[in-house]
């Protein structure tokens, strides 16, 4: 009778945490994609908000004031996994992720081409701000909106750069959506070392992590926003 009540457990527990079969970072997928609406992944249930991507008519100062606020929020991630208030913040050094070098060169592109770059709006530092204060006292918090940020820019991200570059920029594909080396490989190494962290995580500590990602989704969401500003 107590193998049977064990087993019942254990299967209940598997069901309550879709994904967590397959490690941790299947776990934070699979909330992440429930926050997207259903034209953007399988998985989403959210109800659409605006037009669709496709449909927006984004302007090069919208665009402009985007990748200053992008490129705000990654360096901030860079030098919060430099200075590693927690030792396992060490393990996200140097990914091959990194953005910020790269949004570095697209703005000054765009400054030879004789445009203003604009200064960081509200948006941009006040996500930093709070990735900050996040990384000093919640760690696990903190990497969800280090996944979210970084593993986001890959798969959405590139699409709608992609979009919005064929509408302003003539189809010219700028640094934020290049990497060195396989992608899919700079990836599944960052899952490897975010599984390995969580390994040391209660379930408790990992569920606190999945309840981020709606807040990450939204600080993300009004950086994006800007393109169409």
């Amino acid at each position: 009778m107590v193998v049977i009540s064990a087993t019942a457990a254990a299967e209940k527990h598997k069901k309550r945490y879709p994904g967590e079969a397959k490690g941790f970072v299947e776990e934070m997928r699979f909330v992440a994609m429930k926050l997207h609406t259903r034209d953007q992944a399988k998985e989403g249930e959210k109800e659409p908000e605006g037009q669709p991507v496709a449909k927006w008519d984004p302007t090069i100062e919208g665009y402009l004031k985007f990748l200053v606020d992008s490129k705000y929020v990654y360096e901030t991630l860079e030098k919060i996994v430099e200075v590693a208030s927690f030792p396992e913040y060490a393990e996200f050094r140097n990914t091959g992720l990194e953005r910020s070098e790269c949004l570095a060169k697209d703005l000054e592109w765009f400054r030879q081409q004789g445009h203003i770059i604009p200064e960081p709006s509200s948006p941009g530092v006040t996500y930093a701000r709070h990735l900050e204060e996040l990384s000093e006292k919640d760690p696990q918090a903190f990497l969800c909106h280090f996944y979210n940020t970084y593993f986001a820019h890959s798969a959405g991200g590139r699409m709608i750069g992609r979009k919005v570059a064929e509408k302003i920029l003539d189809g010219k594909e700028l640094e934020f959506y290049k990497w060195d080396g396989d992608l899919s490989q700079l990836l599944q190494n960052v899952r490897d070392k975010l599984n390995n962290v969580a390994q040391n995580w209660t379930r408790e500590e990992k569920d606190h992590c999945l309840e981020e990602t709606e807040k990450s989704f939204k600080f993300s969401g009004s950086i994006l926003r800007l393109i169409l500003s």
